[in-house]
């Protein structure tokens, strides 16, 4: 396994170098769709990914946010990210990353996630713990909701569908607070290595949580639905923390679901 982990290593770090020079250059940005961003940096490095991947794992099958799913009669399938964040990108605003994992017979079994701002390489391999350029990493001990620091995010698409702002007003009433930063994978790794404490968030695709949601395990955390049911990397709904909010956080979002609000909402009136 530990030559899966080495290669995806390089592979994001060879991919993060190449959308720095995107970057420097600022590159006008497209929409898939109504809402959603896409770049000429998005679509190089994810070329760069599957080119490394085919060149060193033949057989594997991938699945990547711009091209979609590359089918192979194999057990191994890679989720591929090669821009989480791109809106962050495309307005240089600095919290975007590069993200691979691997899952062999429905398992994941290696992931990385790459900050190449801050040179920062979250690992994690199934089994052998969750690393911080090489250093190993741990969830916080946080263990009330009250003090916890949390993040979530909202979709780009279809954002007047989505019920996310109730428990976002929940959660940011009774804790430390909550970001909205725009990079799912970085929210995960930030949770595996304690700078967070808990993240949620609806409809998020697997390229976007697989590798994040290993290394919360791996460094002792907790993930399951937004109900407190088993984790799905196409689950509807995600809910990650450092294990010790678990319960309180699923216990408030259960409030939330039912229509019980702790705080209430502020009416908006003329002033």
């Amino acid at each position: 396994m530990a030559s899966y982990l080495e290669t995806a290593t390089s592979i994001a770090r060879e991919a993060g170098s190449l959308l720095l020079q995107y970057a420097e250059r600022r590159p006008a940005f497209e929409l898939k769709g109504e809402f959603d961003l896409v770049t000429a940096a998005d679509r190089a490095s994810e070329q760069l990914i599957l080119d490394r991947l085919r060149s060193h794992f033949p057989s594997h099958a991938i699945l990547a946010e711009e091209t979609g799913a590359h089918a192979a009669a194999s057990d191994f399938r890679w989720y591929v990210d090669p821009l989480d964040g791109t809106t962050n990108f495309a307005h240089s605003f600095p919290m975007w990353n590069v993200t691979l994992a691997l899952e062999q017979a429905g398992q994941l079994i290696a992931g990385v996630v790459y900050d190449p701002l801050r040179d920062e390489m979250f690992t994690a391999e199934r089994g052998a713990g969750a690393y911080l350029n090489g250093r190993r990493i741990h969830v916080s001990k946080a263990a009330k909701v009250e003090e916890a620091l949390l993040a979530t995010g909202f979709p780009s698409r279809r954002r007047h569908e989505n019920v996310n702002v109730h428990f976002f007003h929940q959660a940011a009433m009774i804790s430390h607070g909550v970001r909205r930063a725009g990079a799912a994978a970085l929210d995960l790794a930030y949770v595996a290595c304690g700078r967070l404490d808990g993240f949620w968030e609806f409809g998020l695709n697997p390229w976007d949580m697989a590798a994040g949601t290993l290394m919360i395990l791996e460094a002792g955390g907790q993930v399951t639905d937004m109900h407190g049911g088993a984790f799905t990397v196409g689950g509807a709904h995600l809910a990650a923390t450092n294990g010790g909010i678990h319960a309180a956080l699923i216990g408030l979002f259960d409030e939330v679901w039912q229509g019980r609000y702790r705080v209430p909402l502020p009416q908006v009136g003329p002033r």
